[in-house]
């Protein structure tokens, strides 16, 4: 499938798909689960923390700062009065630290987009979940920043979201590609509503965006980033 003669626009998903983001958060669940092992073991702990996380969502949204919220509130439900003021301290600084995710470009990114701009035959712009100053941070620390003309950061991905950035960018719904590494949030919702969605599996998903996938006639499954050129130049 080219896309060359279609697509206008072209939104990118930014954590996990731009560069790494999950890894570090499954490192900081891991000092979490070992922090409060005296409480549980790791799949246990791990299950309330998802709970916690679940029950939050709607007022805390995604991030560094409701995930740390999330894990403080879990240590206290499950460890009760035994939860010692140096434990939470620590937790505290276990969340803290992903605001210090180094965003550094994954391998193909920084090439694939700089052709993908050259060509002068797209908008380029990203679409994020997550908190704006976490966000434009790391999108600031990438490097990417120059290769786009527009950031959006949301508080989820829904097929309204994509319906906005149509209305935004005037074009129809054919005219959009996004690409990103979500089946959940990237692709399902740009499928629904008539748009292209290119599918970049990274090798490990939060459990809140794992669902069922199917195949689609304006579905392309890549393997790697740098495959987008194939179908766009």
């Amino acid at each position: 499938m080219t896309l060359n003669d279609t697509v206008k626009v072209i939104a990118f998903d930014a954590d996990d798909t731009l560069w790494e983001n999950q890894p570090y958060y499954d490192a900081a669940e891991g000092r979490f689960c070992n922090i409060l092992s005296e409480y549980g073991v790791p799949g246990y702990i791990k299950e309330e923390l998802f709970r916690t996380e679940m029950q939050n969502m709607a007022e805390l949204g995604y991030g560094a700062a409701a995930f740390t919220l999330s894990m403080i509130e879990t240590a206290l439900r499950i460890g009760g009065e035994t939860v010692s003021p140096a434990e939470i301290s620590e937790i505290y600084s276990v969340g803290r630290s992903l605001l210090r995710i180094p965003a550094e470009p994954m391998s193909g990114v920084a090439g694939t987009l700089k052709k993908i701009r050259d060509s002068g035959r797209y908008r380029l712009t990203v679409v994020t979940k997550g908190n704006i100053l976490d966000q434009e941070r790391k999108l600031e620390c990438s490097g990417l920043g120059k290769f786009f003309d527009h950031l959006e950061i949301v508080s989820d991905k829904t097929e309204k979201t994509y319906t906005d950035l149509l209305a935004f960018h005037s074009i129809k719904a054919p005219e959009l590609l996004m690409v990103g590494n979500s089946f959940k949030s990237d692709i399902a919702p740009v499928l629904q509503i008539g748009s292209y969605g290119a599918y970049i599996p990274f090798h490990t998903t939060w459990q809140h965006e794992i669902v069922e996938e199917y195949d689609h006639p304006r579905l392309l499954r890549l393997t790697r980033f740098e495959d987008l050129c194939s179908v766009l130049l």
